[in-house]
């Protein structure tokens, strides 16, 4: 057995969650807790602010009803998640701006007890608006008519992950999983009183779970973090610093930026973690910080596996590995049977433990996903088959390979094409879809390749591409559209998407009549422009958002461009111009030196 991959963590800790937040409630009452610009809550405060949202939820939401939670980063989403723990509800993130369509499409699926956010962005019917101190943005409260899907018991929260169905998967995750996950990340971070966290991931995203339980849980503070820096690394690290961040978690696009650059001087930030996508580069001798690489997938309540780089210390040149089982964790490198392969040999990741969630709220997926446990396997009783590809070394230490199956990542998010291509097919218009993933620059990107309805009315790629949005989040919406009339097919009869890709780049080679700008700014503007978006037709009168361009487009873009011109952009400005013309006249104006070359 000992050649073998099988790897256990360290015993773990079992650690309360909402009892330790009221712990810290009452031992430090005015200690900040949620900092939010320039209004801060103690901790006594968000915990009265809490129990004001859950009186108002109590006539509504029994123990164990589903809370669909549609907030972004806000003392409005720390209020709403406490009061949901209070009333031994189910916590389930959407956030902000789920889409109109996947709002309705979770409702009508999932059933949850009532939804919670902004009025204008819940689905019409009855709202009752909460009349609390809740911030700048209005919060109601909407029923959701029906009996819920059946929950396991003792759920804490809920997470939609990407589904091949079409349907997004519900991922049930209980109290005793996210307790043993705060008690190690708290003491791997250093968290407690003085210390300050980051709100930063994205609330869909479940390691927002951890940013925020494990800080309410430590007696640390809170801080929420501007929307601008979600997209810009250099802004980010200024915010860093003028906040006084000690700790933070990153999404592994948004932290690559920063770690290929000089660390910036001056930041009290201490341990920075970074997960949801393959890491490609270690931190240099000048990162001052603790850089922990880590991997999980919902499933597993958000970390499985973590690598830790001292700072100054040398991390090679390649891609660091996923590292060793936190705590409770037990890992396995399986063959196709499920048999445990030997140390050095790929195979698929399963994953086992105190860390498991209770399942997804579908019992038949649920089924096919978490599985027995080999012969001579100690200490679990049933196991995730991740779909990851890795290889456990002889010192026990894991490296990440790629997928099995047909998902990929995109900026850090899990997504099923099967997703999107359902998506595409409600769509009266849309016969068939067909969703690729093409990467270029390091950046992965959906094509969409559909056929039409016979007798359908006309409707252009750009027509299709708006209906879909609704249906899904950001990292899903396809970059480009593509009508075709029929699909290569491989010798299996499926198919064959590598033939659709190699289309694409010879249509890329086929476009030398696009406009290459008027001057040498338009120029390179275009050019970073079709190497991050992935399309060679992009011409000065395109809108960056509208040709497909998404959050890690932009932050790569602010990057290169203050690389290439040594302006700092920031993105929402950047965003709101008109076309990539007024983009590159943007970055004319903002040139340290008013001289050009022509």
């Amino acid at each position: 057995m000992e050649n073998l991959s099988i790897g256990y963590g360290r015993p773990h800790q079992d650690g309360a969650v909402l009892d330790l937040f009221t712990t810290w409630a009452h031992r430090t009452p005015d200690a900040p807790a949620l900092i939010d610009g320039a209004r801060t809550h103690s901790y006594a405060e968000l915990d009265r602010l809490a129990d004001a949202v859950a009186d108002e939820l109590r006539d509504r939401v029994r123990p164990g009803d589903l809370v669909g939670v549609c907030l972004g980063h806000s003392a409005a989403l720390a209020a709403v998640t406490l009061a949901t723990a209070k009333l031994g509800a189910v916590h389930l993130p959407l956030g902000p701006r789920p889409g109109e369509r996947r709002l309705q499409a979770v409702a009508e699926q999932l059933r949850p007890a009532c939804l919670v956010g902004d009025p204008a962005l819940l689905p019409a019917g009855e709202h009752r608006t909460l009349d609390l101190d809740l911030g700048d943005t209005p919060v109601a409260v909407a029923l959701v008519p029906g009996e819920q899907v059946q929950v396991p018991a003792g759920t804490h929260y809920a997470v939609l992950t990407s589904g091949s169905t079409g349907t997004p998967k519900a991922v049930a995750v209980g109290e005793p999983a996210l307790g043993a996950l705060l008690q190690w990340y708290r003491e791997l971070a250093g968290l407690g009183p003085g210390e300050r966290h980051s709100l930063l991931i994205g609330v869909a995203f479940d390691p927002h779970v951890m940013e925020l339980w494990a800080t309410l849980t430590s007696g640390a503070a809170l801080v929420v973090a501007p929307e601008a820096v979600r997209w810009d690394s250099g802004a980010l690290a200024d915010w860093w610093r003028e906040a006084g961040i000690t700790a933070a978690i990153l999404p592994t696009p948004l932290a690559e930026p920063l770690l290929a650059r000089p660390w910036p001087q001056g930041l009290a930030l201490r341990h920075l973690t970074v997960g949801g996508d393959r890491l490609r580069r270690g931190p240099g001798p000048d990162v001052t910080a603790t850089v922990h690489n880590a991997y999980g997938p919902a499933e597993a309540t958000v970390t499985t596996t973590v690598h830790t780089m001292a700072p100054g210390g040398d991390h090679g040149t390649g891609a660091p590995p996923i590292g060793l089982p936190i705590p409770g964790a037990v890992v396995l490198v399986t063959d196709p049977d499920g048999r445990p392969v030997p140390r050095g040999e790929a195979g698929e990741l399963r994953i086992g433990g105190r860390g498991l969630a209770a399942g997804y709220l579908d019992p038949e997926l649920t089924a096919r996903r978490f599985v027995g446990v080999p012969a001579g396997v100690e200490g679990v009783d049933r196991l995730y088959r991740s779909g990851d590809r890795v290889v456990m070394r002889a010192d026990g230490v894991l490296e990440f390979h790629g997928r099995l199956d047909d998902q990929v990542k995109v900026s850090g998010v899990r997504i099923e094409p099967a997703e999107v291509e359902a998506a595409f097919e409600r769509d009266g218009r849309v016969h068939r879809a067909v969703v690729a993933a093409a990467t270029s620059a390091g950046v992965t990107r959906l094509l969409a390749y559909v056929q039409t309805a016979a007798g359908s009315p006309a409707g252009g790629a750009e027509d299709l591409l708006a209906a879909v949005r609704p249906w899904l989040p950001e990292q899903a919406v396809p970059s480009a559209v593509r009508i075709v009339d029929a699909y290569p097919l491989d010798a299996n009869g499926k198919v064959d998407r590598a033939a659709l890709l190699a289309l694409e780049e010879e249509r890329a080679a086929a476009a030398p009549d696009t406009e290459d700008g008027d001057t040498p700014t338009e120029r390179t503007v275009l050019r970073l422009c079709r190497e991050l978006i992935g399309r060679a037709d992009l011409g000065p009168a395109d809108n960056f958002l509208a040709a497909g361009g998404n959050s890690l487009a932009a932050a790569r873009l602010l990057e290169a461009l203050e690389a290439e011109y040594g302006v700092r952009l920031r993105a929402p400005l950047v965003l709101r111009q008109p076309d990539l013309r007024a983009v590159a006249r943007l970055v004319e104006e903002r040139r340290p030196t008013a001289a050009t070359t022509a």
